[in-house]
């Protein structure tokens, strides 16, 4: 369904004092309630604290933390159970009566720039403290560009957002979803913070901007020395995304891409037990950004008696073609030499012999292919080399 930029009943309602966006927002359309995991499968959670997104101020979240809104697991209810200011929810929620038009929070994006396809906000168990209204606005300010620091964005007074998505309606307990109409992938709009403003005051379970990391410029000390230094080619902070994968029964094959080594076994990949003869599991990933292979990390960190016996690993070399390989695609070739035995609770790094074509291989690689022998869990896969331009 199309709403209007700024749906005209909400407008004629909103207080004189509202201070909106000053640019002409795009229009959205609306993603129906049980079409969202489909509709945004190939896109990265950018407003996810797993992918070190931040809250760096709020006008008011005294019964539930702001931060609570970038928790990478679905929201939980606990309900019976009260703290000091009142019963405990897993979101962010604010006082009543609101004097001011909505409560807001800031939010610094983990990556280096981030394209937002569509944005998502859920009232989880939130039904008579909702928030009635959401409104997105976004700024891009790399590294303080301009002298402009975070401290100054997070100022209620800051003038440089632009609207993202306009003030639509929320639901209670449920997922609303958005898709930006404006978002061209050919030329995407890079974004490094956001504001999530909630009409009048409430509760918002979670906020989810889908879209993709922009990779940031290669690092300017290499440059200057005439050489490329060695990056984490397959990470989601440049844009590396989890395509497809034969089985995500517990958790999905993207947090292998996540940066750091996670906390426990829920922030990793982990398989059904599976009971067919010659059976593996796999998953497939486009790198962030193409480049020659130097080395192949792959972290069982917690998987203690459910790692994989052995993994293999195979790329695909860069070409013409746009189409995004399955798992039988003719052009995977190894990456490492055979398959490698792997252990319990161990960051395994392969380079140099370890690698198919040893330590030499100048082929430009665009996906990776990471098989579990027979099955089970694995927390991270990391793909480092140079990038190419």
């Amino acid at each position: 369904m199309e709403v209007p930029a700024i749906p005209s009943d909400a407008a004629s309602q909103l207080p004189a004092s509202t201070t909106l966006a000053t640019t002409t927002p795009s229009p959205v359309t609306r993603v129906p309630n049980d079409q969202i995991d489909q509709v945004f499968a190939r896109t990265t959670n950018l407003a996810s604290s797993a992918l070190n997104a931040t809250v760096l101020a709020c006008s008011n979240d005294y019964f539930a933390g702001a931060a609570n809104l970038l928790t990478p697991t679905a929201p939980i209810h606990k309900p019976g159970v009260f703290v000091h200011t009142g019963a405990w929810y897993d979101g962010w929620e604010t006082r009543r009566h609101n004097p001011e038009p909505y409560d807001w929070v800031v939010i610094k994006l983990g990556v280096a720039g981030g394209a937002i396809e569509g944005v998502e906000v859920d009232t989880a168990y939130f039904v008579g403290n909702y928030g009635e209204k959401a409104e997105l606005q976004g700024a891009y300010v790399p590294g303080g560009q301009g002298g402009v620091s975070d401290e100054d964005i997070a100022s209620p007074d800051y003038k440089g957002w632009s609207t993202i998505l306009p003030v639509v309606e929320c639901g209670p307990s449920q997922r609303r979803a958005w898709k930006i109409d404006s978002y061209d992938p050919a030329n995407p709009k890079p974004y490094t913070h956001v504001r999530l403003l909630m009409y009048p005051d409430g509760g918002f379970a979670r906020l989810r901007l889908y879209g993709h990391a922009i990779p940031p410029p290669p690092p300017s000390s290499a440059a200057a020395q005439g050489q490329e230094k060695e990056e984490e080619l397959s990470s989601a902070l440049l844009g590396g995304l989890a395509l497809s994968a034969s089985d995500q029964h517990y958790t999905p094959a993207s947090n292998t891409i996540l940066p750091g080594r996670g906390k426990d076994m829920g922030d990793g990949w982990e398989t059904a037990r599976s009971r067919t003869l010659g059976h593996v599991d796999w998953a497939i990933f486009r790198l962030g950004v193409s480049g020659t292979v130097s080395k192949v990390v792959v972290d069982t960190k917690d998987f203690r008696g459910n790692f994989p016996r052995e993994v293999r690993v195979h790329g695909l070399v860069k070409s013409d073609s746009t189409e995004e390989p399955g798992h039988d695609h003719p052009g995977w070739v190894e990456l490492l030499s055979g398959d490698k035995k792997t252990q319990a609770d161990t960051e395994h790094v392969f380079e140099g012999a370890d690698l198919a074509a040893g330590g030499e291989d100048k082929r430009v690689f665009t996906h990776a292919k990471l098989t579990l022998v027979p099955d089970g869990g694995v927390k991270r896969f990391r793909i480092f080399g140079q990038r190419t331009v």
